[in-house]
């Protein structure tokens, strides 16, 4: 019988949270800069949505500060309290950015609305229009960089965070375009409140996507329909496999738990049994889509189901 062995994943999972504080550092030291420098020529360049693009900037550093954190928590090992690990902390924190930025999003919208009446002859600076294009340049590079190490590391909070990365880059075009058209047409300088209102739509709506994606997981929201079929898939290569049904899953973070019951020969002795059990374990974990953990149920040929596999 031929073995399938699939490395400790602690030292991989390890690897991925030192992974994770680096970006985020990266991360948290670039938007304390851009959000001192935008909220400065915000006031300094009479620009509402310069300093509302600041206060967004901001936010960033609490989420990346939650991210920091959560990752030497989420990293341990099951323990007696928590015996399938501590993963399902890394969707907390993406939940929690997830509100962070929504709270941004209706402050600053708040603030865009409230200030309509209020009298505004000053026109924009120079330096506004300046700080707003740094930011797009700045925040789109950090974006990608982070949404490619989540990406590769598959880390929910990692890219929940690039997204907040990508929103204040996008938050920074509408910003641009309108203190540029108030410099040069002095007399709307209403769309510099419009602009701030836009931005706060934009975060408060990415904020939605990303506080529901987490509910999901919280709901335990099994897998689609197509990863279902590739596990069963990755089964039916073992064998002593007559069958398989059953399969249920679940998220962990952005890696599955996987439960199945196989049908094997009723002549087969309970080691040889268990030895099925363990190499269809590896298998799926080597092979399939970000498997952590696979619980098989090893069954007799009376035990065979007609029907699909996937519950």
């Amino acid at each position: 019988m031929q073995e399938f062995n699939t490395n400790p994943p602690g030292s991989a999972v390890l690897t991925s949270e030192r992974e994770i504080r680096r970006v985020t550092w990266w991360g948290f030291s670039g938007n304390i800069v851009l959000s001192v420098f935008k909220i400065v020529a915000g006031i300094a360049g009479h620009s509402q949505s310069v300093v509302a693009d600041g206060i967004h900037s901001l936010s960033d550093t609490v989420t990346d500060v939650a991210v920091i954190a959560g990752s030497y928590y989420w990293s341990r090992p099951p323990d007696q309290d928590h015996p399938y690990g501590h993963k399902r902390l890394e969707t907390t924190v993406s939940i929690f950015i997830g509100v962070i930025l929504f709270a941004a999003g209706a402050l600053i919208g708040w603030e865009a609305v409230s200030s309509l009446d209020e009298p505004d002859n000053d026109i924009p600076g120079i330096i506004a229009p300046i700080a707003a294009a740094i930011s797009i340049v700045t925040k789109e590079w950090m974006y990608r960089w982070t949404r490619a190490v989540g990406k590769r590391i598959n880390s929910l909070a990692l890219s929940a965070n690039a997204w907040h990365h990508r929103l204040d880059a996008f938050s920074s075009v509408p910003v641009l375009v309108a203190v540029g058209v108030i410099m040069v047409r002095p007399t709307w300088v209403l769309l510099d409140h419009l602009a701030a209102f836009f931005v706060a739509i934009l975060i408060c709506y990415a904020a939605i996507r990303i506080i529901l994606s987490g509910f999901k997981e919280l709901n335990d929201q099994g897998a689609p329909l197509e990863v279902c079929e590739q596990i069963r898939d990755i089964v039916l290569t073992h064998p002593s496999v007559r069958q398989v049904h059953d399969i249920r899953t679940r998220y962990t973070g952005n890696s599955l738990q996987v439960d199945l019951h196989v049908v094997v020969d009723s002549s087969m002795t309970v080691y040889e049994g268990h030895q099925v059990a363990e190499n269809i374990k590896a298998r799926v974990i080597a092979d399939g889509p970000d498997v952590i953990d696979v619980v098989v149920h090893v069954e007799p040929m009376e035990s065979a189901k007609p029907g699909v596999a996937c519950r």
